[in-house]
C-alpha cells in the first residue's frame, strides 16, 4: 500500500542531501535510515548520521561505488607495483 505524507520544504531539502542517489527515492532513503539506526550501536549511528548528512562525502561514495561497478579502480597488486614496493 502507497500512502502520501506531508514534510515541510526544510525537512525535504534535508532528505535530499542524504540521497546517495539523486534517484534514490524517499522511501528507500528511509528504509536504509532505519535499517542503519535498527543494527548499528548509537555510536556508530551518531557515526553514519554525520556521514550521511555531508552531501560531498556521500557523493563522493556514490561515485567511488560506480567508479567500482564499472571496472575503474585498481587492486592492491597494481598499486604496490605503481609506488614501487616489492613483497
Amino acid at each position: 500500500m502507497v500512502t502520501t505524507i506531508q514534510i515541510d520544504e526544510k525537512v525535504k531539502s534535508k532528505l535530499d542531501k542524504l540521497k546517495v542517489h539523486y534517484r534514490e527515492s524517499y522511501n528507500e532513503l528511509i528504509e536504509r535510515v532505519i535499517e542503519s539506526y535498527s543494527k548499528e550501536d548509537k555510536e556508530s549511528l551518531v557515526e553514519t548520521i554525520e556521514i550521511m548528512s555531508d552531501p560531498e562525502t556521500m557523493r563522493d561514495i556514490a561515485k567511488a561505488m560506480d567508479d567500482y561497478r564499472k571496472g575503474r579502480f585498481k587492486d592492491l597488486e597494481q598499486v604496490e607495483k605503481d609506488l614501487g614496493i616489492d613483497k
